[in-house]
């Protein structure tokens, strides 16, 4: 129903109908009124441009996925029923200039279901389709050349590049949809980002939109572009996950700014003469899985009253903060300590193996501990005191400290600040044609190499190694077979149980102590209840080890080795059954048999170190703050 009404006169420029006149059309700028100062068209018309965009699929998005879903839909009302769609979500073809017409005759519920749905109650969403939809440009129709999706905030009728920045910016609380944002590189300040730029005439703003456009389209998966580009697609196809648009629409958000300066760069100040198709756009890959990953590890490692370690945990003060830091791609960049971090040569050669996607690994960043008390005093004064920083192209990690943390390993800081050259520098190559050589070059220190043990002995998680120094050996380990049990009937539920042993042999840093023996890497490997069969469990519970760099600090009392003891979530994650919550440093305490209930945390420990994860949207959406 159409409704009559005299509109205010600030409203009089924005609409085609004059006063006491009925109107179905649209505000030119693409925006809805209330139903009180604007009326309800039928159907719901619009305009997809990106330049004109004719035969791209538009879709009212009703059930919040991103994706256009036939029916029949069902859509929970807030009076508790249930209204049905049986043609699913209203969905149609753009036309000539770009226009569409929804029929939402749907919409429109029985008395005793419910009130009408309002379509503008719901987020507009087009997918231009490969070798289909087609440009109107002063040249021609032109073909679009790879899949892009578009999307409006809801009662937003024009659907564009522009819409889609400004609905995201909504979404992730950066502003209101209507409202320019002024932060961004080039400033879009002054423009209208939901109006059609096309009909008036606004150069700045088409060229920021084809931009956006060719970024947004080549972070579309392949097999998805490659689904839409078969014959008979239409659109319709189902592909991407709601976590998978919705990474779409932070990397949007995140990468507009760059995007938007190279358009002014390119421009000069004439944008009519921008051919976004010549632009080095930035190319910014991206996981579509939406991993969770680890970002935060908080360590406990000073003791209160400057007593030697192991203390009571209770009495273990924090001393080092660690933040990692990701690419879209959930590839690790960094990682920056407020206070001391331990660089481990054998955790940086896992995580090599993995290209530096840390979630592809089952426990993600095995602790690691600098136990001198020069952490804490770095942890209490404000700021970044030491970095580690990914260089994935050029196969280089370096190392900067400001710290004093690392002396006894020949590591000075060149610096007080983070800045210059690094105080090591680690690469890698390939060793014998298999595995990782990683080298680490200390200025000051000389040169230490680790190749692994060879790829494919179990477990695949733990590798063994051969550590030399400035090429001589210093000390290796080889891990052995494995021997499995079945937990005891009275322990089988318990959180955490070792139900595998791999059994290694450590060489170097004699005469070792007298008890280092029988050592094994323990293992709960238990078939959870629902259980993912490719993603299978396996906790590693402990491991011992030697470290003279640790033991032979003045206040570290360490006669026995050390051991790792770690502890995972209570609540069973199928998709994430190996993330560690919390890791005890403990003195290593001898051989222990399979099958048994494994330790509870301890009361006294050198250090503890707890973790905290995020989705990679919830970290991403973090740095838009």
């Amino acid at each position: 129903m159409t409704r009559l009404e005299c509109l205010p006169i600030a409203l009089l420029t924005l609409i085609l109908a004059g006063c006491g006149q009925e109107s179905d059309t649209p505000p030119v700028d693409g925006r809805d009124f209330d139903g009180v100062s604007y009326s309800e068209p039928a159907p719901y018309s619009g305009k997809v441009i990106d330049g004109y965009l004719t035969h791209a699929r538009v879709w009212l998005d009703m059930d919040g996925d991103s994706q256009y879903t036939p029916g029949p839909l069902e859509i929970e009302l807030e009076n508790g029923n249930i209204a049905v769609l049986e043609s699913g979500e209203p969905t149609t073809m753009s036309g000539q200039g770009g226009e569409f017409s929804l029929d939402v005759g749907e919409l429109d519920l029985p008395p005793e279901v419910g009130p009408d749905l309002d379509p503008r109650d719901y987020p507009l969403y087009t997918v231009a389709l490969p070798g289909k939809t087609l440009e109107q440009t002063w040249r021609g129709d032109v073909p679009v050349a790879r899949a892009f999706l578009m999307s409006a905030a809801p009662g937003v009728r024009n659907i564009t590049p522009l819409t889609t920045l400004a609905r995201y910016r909504s979404l992730f609380g950066l502003g209101s949809y209507l409202q320019t944002p002024d932060d961004l590189a080039g400033s879009l300040a002054g423009l209208n980002l939901v109006a059609d730029y096309v009909l008036s005439g606004d150069e700045r703003a088409h060229a920021y939109a084809r931009a956006l456009a060719r970024f947004m389209a080549s972070q579309i998966p392949d097999k998805y572009n490659e689904k839409l580009t078969e014959i008979g697609s239409d659109g319709t196809e189902r592909y991407l996950s709601r976590q998978a648009a919705y990474l779409l629409g932070i990397s949007l958000v995140q990468n507009a700014p760059s995007v938007i300066a190279v358009v002014d760069e390119a421009a000069g100040g004439n944008y009519a003469n921008v051919d976004p198709a010549t632009l080095l756009l930035p190319e910014v890959p991206l996981e579509y899985s939406d991993p969770v990953l680890l970002t935060h590890q908080r360590i406990l490692a000073q003791p209160e009253n400057d007593q030697n370690l192991p203390v009571s945990t209770s009495s273990l003060m924090v001393s080092a903060e660690l933040f990692f830091d990701y690419s879209e791609a959930g590839q690790l960049l960094s990682v920056s300590a407020e206070g001391c971090l331990a660089p481990s040569m054998q955790e940086l050669a896992r995580l090599l193996k993995v290209n530096g996607l840390m979630y592809q690994l089952g426990s993600q960043w095995r602790p690691s501990v600098s136990l001198s008390p020069q952490s804490r005093i770095a942890f209490e004064a404000e700021g970044v005191d030491e970095r580690l920083i990914f260089d994935w192209e050029n196969r280089r990690i370096y190392f900067e400290t400001s710290t004093t943390c690392h002396e006894h390993e020949s590591i000075s800081a060149g610096s007080t600040e983070l800045a210059g050259n690094p105080e090591a520098t680690y690469h890698w190559q390939k060793a014998d044609g298999v595995g990782l050589e990683l080298v680490a070059e200390i200025p000051q220190g000389g040169r230490s190499v680790l190749v692994p043990e060879a790829a494919g002995v179990p477990p695949e998680d733990f590798d063994g190694y051969v550590l030399s120094e400035d090429g001589v050996e210093t000390s290796s380990l080889l891990v052995g077979a494995g021997s499995f049990c079945d937990p005891d009937a009275e322990v089988a539920g318990a959180d955490h149980v070792v139900t595998a042993q791999y059994s290694y042999e450590f060489s170097g840093y004699e005469p070792q102590p007298a008890n280092f023996v029988g050592l094994a890497l323990e293992y709960d490997a238990r078939q959870f209840e629902g259980a993912d069969p490719d993603n299978p469990v396996s906790r590693l519970l402990r491991y011992a080890f030697l470290d003279p760099a640790l033991s032979n600090l003045a206040n570290v009392d360490a006669g026995t080795g050390f051991q790792w003891a770690m502890y995972y979530p209570t609540t069973f994650d199928p998709a994430n059954p190996n993330l560690i919550r919390e890791a005890y440093l403990t003195s290593y305490s001898g051989a222990r048999e399979c099958k048994r209930e494994f330790e509870e945390t301890p009361s006294s420990a050198y250090a503890k170190v707890e973790y905290s994860y995020q989705m990679l949207s919830e970290y991403l959406l973090g740095l838009l703050d």
